[in-house]
């Protein structure tokens, strides 16, 4: 044989030997890999509430860091709720109300002063995904800060109604980016026993965030001068930088750098978040749903809207949507809704901090209930609550005589209990299915997206809300009740057809049971193997 032949038949036998040896590694690596998703799966499965905060106190730390970001939207928007009632405000910037002869704010800038804000977060949401996709939750979360920081200069020296206008919009837009990761962030940086309360936290910040504004403005409500509207906009400086050094130093999502590729910085993520399950067995469980969900191309908004994805993405913005539609303007209006319900402005802005006061308790009472009954249950259940109170409300408001003192004191009642009621049913667990429902690639696309169709929804529903309860307006008082009550009842009847209930799920689980297409209301019955894989 001659010696090239030769030479060239034992050179390819070493490349086949070689191929099949890399063939044989990856094969093995699989193996490894596999195994080591379940060993973390199964251990997050088996951990109870305490264990895991027992287990994961660092990831719980962070979670609330991130929370913080939402009192800054949740305090800007009960400001200008407020500021509507606020003597020395309305005395700046009011019109005489030729049927009374006394300075009103006018409807059409009690309206836009309402969606400025959520004009900017609207274009805010829709940058996070992008933004968040590329830089990480971090990196985003502190441009928003940084730039809040800015904005609030505009706002504070505003002298004019454009320019308050003006700069509620642009304060928007970093709110867009925390309210897009947050429930993001919280679900994915914790395990499955605590996704409920991490992400609920979110709705506890936003009661704080209305707290603040309630003392604040209580305090401030008999000072005749510009430093009773002042002094509540400067304390809004108190939020971005202590929380841009904290969230600097946060660990990044693990999931994300999983999707990124980089595993060892995930590892070294997961071991700061806590030590329930080992780093590298915690990271491969998430390659392993990422594997589930792999596509070579970056994500976009396109693929929210395609196969499987779009019924997880149309859960998302129907949740988000239906915060709108039941009751939840009413809670953000409250103090301007008692003024309307005939109270005196003092006795409003008492019962307006008492609501925040008493939705912070009822926030942290549904994380008892969503972590153990579920989301969907109490989601449906809060919400028929819900709708029988407004439809009682619109009832107290037919049945009452213009200014009776007992149908004044009924439709404030009945307010009160409907704004509080909200924060122990609908609302939270909202946050918990919002975190959930995404596939792990698309979620800041997802979260992002479900936010703006919130904000879509909520531009015609408090032009809506302002005109019914203004006297310049529909003046309808408690009637408003039936309006939100019809509307209730809808997203109440979509929901029992079409939300799913994620407890106890993990991500894996999630996507093989959309990708099943198993019926909403048989979720909780499907067993899913431990190795299965789709």
């Amino acid at each position: 044989m001659d010696t090239k032949e030769h030479t060239a038949d034992t050179h390819d036998h070493e490349e086949d030997q070689k191929r099949n040896n890399s063939v044989y590694t990856e094969k093995a690596d699989l193996y490894d890999f596999k195994a080591g998703a379940i060993e973390a799966e199964n251990a997050e499965h088996n951990m109870t509430v305490l264990g895991a905060v027992r287990a994961y106190p660092w990831a719980s730390f962070w979670a609330f860091v991130m929370s913080c970001c939402i009192i800054m939207e949740s305090y800007d928007v009960f400001l200008i709720g407020n500021f509507v009632a606020l003597p020395a405000f309305v005395e700046k910037f009011g019109v005489i109300n030729p049927a009374t002869g006394l300075k009103v704010i006018a409807f059409k800038w009690q309206s836009s002063l309402q969606v400025s804000g959520q004009l900017g977060a609207l274009v805010g949401v829709f940058l996070a995904g992008p933004l968040t996709s590329r830089i990480g939750y971090r990196y985003a979360t502190i441009t928003g800060l940084m730039l809040l920081n800015c904005f609030i200069f505009i706002f504070f020296f505003a002298q004019s109604m454009p320019v308050i206008f003006a700069a509620q919009i642009m304060e928007g837009i970093p709110w867009g980016i925390f309210i897009a990761n947050a429930p993001a962030y919280c679900s994915e940086i914790v395990p499955i026993q605590l996704r409920a309360p991490a992400t609920q936290m979110l709705q506890m910040f936003w009661a704080i965030g209305s707290i603040i504004v309630g003392g604040v403005t209580y305090a401030t409500e008999g000072v005749s001068s510009s430093s009773a509207y002042r002094i509540p906009i400067a304390l809004q400086w108190m939020f971005p930088t202590p929380l841009a050094i904290l969230m600097f130093l946060a660990p990044e999502s693990p999931w994300w750098l999983v999707r990124k590729g980089k595993f060892e910085q995930a590892a070294k993520s997961v071991k700061r978040l806590g030590s329930g399950t080992d780093p590298t067995e915690t990271v491969a469980m998430m390659r392993r749903v990422i594997e589930l969900e792999k596509n070579d191309k970056e994500p976009n908004h396109l693929e929210l809207f395609k196969g499987t994805d779009l019924y997880r993405t149309l859960i998302v913005c129907g949740v988000y949507a239906a915060q709108n539609l039941t009751g939840n303007l009413i809670a953000n209006q409250a103090v301007y809704f008692f003024t309307q319900a005939g109270l005196d402005g003092h006795t409003a802005f008492a019962l307006g901090l008492i609501t925040s006061a008493l939705q912070w308790v009822f926030v942290m009472l549904s994380w008892i209930l969503t972590t153990y009954y579920g989301r969907r249950a109490i989601y449906l259940w809060g919400s028929a609550v819900n709708t029988i109170l407004l439809f009682a409300l619109g009832i107290a408001g037919a049945v009452s005589k213009k200014g009776a003192h007992s149908g004044n004191l009924a439709q404030a009642a009945l307010g009160l209990i409907i704004s509080v009621g909200f924060t122990l049913g609908p609302a939270p667990a909202s946050w918990v299915i919002i975190g959930e429902t995404s596939a792990i690639r698309l979620r800041p696309l997802t979260t992002g997206t479900g936010r703006a169709v919130y904000y879509i929804v909520e531009f015609p529903c408090i032009f809506l809300a302002s005109y019914m309860l203004n006297p310049t307006g529909g003046d309808l008082g408690g009637k408003c009740g039936f309006v939100w009550g019809a509307t209730g009842l809808c997203c109440l009847i979509t929901a029992y057809f079409f939300l799913p209930e994620m407890k106890g799920r993990s991500y894996r689980e999630i996507d093989i049971l959309f990708k099943r297409k198993v019926p909403a209301r048989q979720w909780k019955k499907t067993v899913i193997d431990v190795n299965d894989d789709e």
